[in-house]
């Protein structure tokens, strides 16, 4: 399940998000204006110095995100000459949003500085309009102000420090997610090329030993057939590539002969593969119960390509002579698969076999089959039959893939 922003929660959402989108100084602005229009009045400014203090006191706060400590350092003078020529004014509370943005911005020592300057300018402001006989309480309730202040702009910092580690943390979920992809698809590649290629040129390598002890009437079909598989496999090998740059969802093995090279094989192209191990001198019999049509492209594609792996394996490590047997069952909601070869590969322990043992391969072919399987919640059994010879076995769930 992918993330895909924000959830629509009508227009309390919208209007949550309406301040991300104003930049910072028009917001800033805004509430300089707003400040500025609620404490100027009748009665609150009463004559030019009055006005310039006020003014002195809220324009700083249009900058006040983009340079906090230069913003309250415009401030604190402000509020200093006004204690000095005894101009009592509400515009104060400018102080106190600097120093709310210092706390959330600035480093911490410039965030100390600023709330020890704002509460001795409490405590002044108490000394000189406290009422009379009330100079603790006015100075606790103007500390206590500074102090809910400073405590919002550091909860402020907090949080958006919470946010900052979340998005890196979802940045590096998803550089991982993508990583796991990349890993993901070089072994798809890997699989699928092994698939193709291995078996092709083991064919190959069976017929062309093979045309060295056939007699001369034959060679000529010995070649054919050589040319013919060689020709097989530079298709297999390219639908593979094909179907890694731009696989669809509807591609499949009923699509029509157009698609011949996109199209990947499925159970019903399991004849012509055992006729090709046949001629390659691997005697095999297929029998495929139920009906193919109802399984998924993909889980087709795994059974064509744990066939071709496990006949692949018989054809190289098998004594001649062998035999295998193919059985394919197709119900609903699972498919079997079982692969069965005669000979003897276990006692011959030839190099180069992948997957059984007394090898020196590198089982690569077995590994790719176990990942195969596992895809569609598959477990694979392979291993040495009783009576000699080779057996693979696996059942598939189409339904479980993810």
């Amino acid at each position: 399940m992918t993330e895909t922003g924000a959830v629509r929660t009508g227009p309390p959402g919208a209007l949550a998000r309406l301040p991300g989108r104003v930049p910072p100084v028009v917001a800033d602005a805004a509430l300089a204006a707003a400040l500025f229009l609620v404490t100027l009045g009748p009665g609150r400014v009463a004559d030019g110095t009055g006005f310039a203090l006020q003014t002195a006191l809220v324009l700083p706060l249009v900058w006040r995100r983009r340079a906090a400590r230069a913003a309250v350092g415009a401030v604190a003078p402000a509020a200093l000459a006004q204690w000095l020529l005894g101009v009592q004014l509400p515009a104060d509370a400018a102080l106190l949003v600097a120093l709310g943005t210092v706390t959330a911005r600035a480093p911490s020592r410039s965030a100390w500085a600023a709330g020890l300057v704002a509460a001795a300018g409490a405590v002044l402001a108490a000394v000189r309009w406290a009422p009379e006989g009330r100079f603790l309480a006015s100075a606790a309730a103007m500390t206590a102000a500074v102090a809910a202040s400073a405590l919002l702009g550091a909860n402020a910092r907090v949080r958006r420090a919470a946010r900052a580690e979340r998005l890196a943390r979802l940045e590096r979920d998803r550089d991982e997610r993508e990583r796991r992809a990349v890993e993901e698809e070089r072994a798809r590649i890997a699989r699928e090329l092994h698939d193709s290629v291995t078996h092709g040129l083991s064919v190959v390598v069976a017929l062309a030993d093979a045309l060295g002890h056939a007699r001369p009437t034959d060679a000529c079909a010995v070649t054919a057939r050589i040319a013919e598989t060689g020709r097989q496999a530079l298709t297999d090998m390219r639908r593979a590539l094909d179907l890694l740059q731009d696989a669809g969802p509807d591609a499949g093995p009923d699509a029509g002969p157009g698609d011949e090279r996109r199209s990947p094989p499925g159970i019903g192209q399991l004849g012509a593969l055992c006729e090709r191990m046949e001629a390659a001198g691997l005697v095999t019999r297929l029998r495929v119960d139920g009906e193919a049509a109802g399984v998924p492209a993909a889980a087709q594609l795994t059974v064509h390509r744990l066939v071709q792996e496990s006949l692949t394996n018989a054809l190289r490590h098998a004594p001649q002579g062998s035999r295998a047997e193919v059985r394919v069952s197709c119900a609903p909601g699972a498919v079997t698969v079982e692969v069965t070869d005669d000979g003897r590969a276990a006692e011959t322990g030839r190099p180069g076999s992948a997957g059984r043992p007394g090898s020196a391969g590198s089982g690569r072919g077995l590994t790719g089959m176990r990942e195969r399987a596992a895809a569609f919640g598959g477990v694979l059994e392979a291993g040495p039959r009783p009576g000699g010879g080779w057996r693979v076995f696996v059942r598939l769930d189409p339904g479980g893939a993810p």
